[in-house]
């Protein structure tokens, strides 16, 4: 299981640094949209996964491998709050605003969204 949960890890930061890079590539800005997408996107594949385990039986080691290696390597929080102080630092009071409250929000209801997208199935 740790050997899963490290190469699953492992996979979820590649896959980051690839789509921060795409997104960045195509909507060059100020604005972490990179890391928006990916906290989002992460949080809505930990409800869909927490949904399958807790709705459909599946075993609880998908929440382990997935929810914690991959999604735990794609994900990153630690990062935002960086940006955030960085847009404070250049004075962008507005977008370090946005940043620390609207993708927060975004992640809780894409995670909530997954949850009661697999519990409808």
């Amino acid at each position: 299981m740790i050997v899963l949960v490290m190469l699953a890890g492992a996979a979820g930061a590649v896959t980051r640094f690839l789509v921060d890079s795409e997104v960045k590539r195509r909507r060059p800005s100020a604005f972490p949209w990179g890391t928006v997408f990916i906290n989002v996107s992460g949080s809505l594949l930990i409800g869909l996964v927490a949904g399958v385990v807790l709705f459909h039986g599946q075993p609880s080691a998908w929440q382990t491998i997935v929810g914690t290696g991959f999604c735990g390597g794609y994900t990153t929080f630690s990062t935002a709050s960086v940006e955030t102080v960085r847009l404070v630092q250049q004075g962008r009071h507005g977008m370090a605003l946005s940043n620390a409250v609207i993708p927060l929000a975004l992640s809780v209801g894409a995670c909530a969204l997954g949850l009661w997208l697999v519990y409808l199935v």
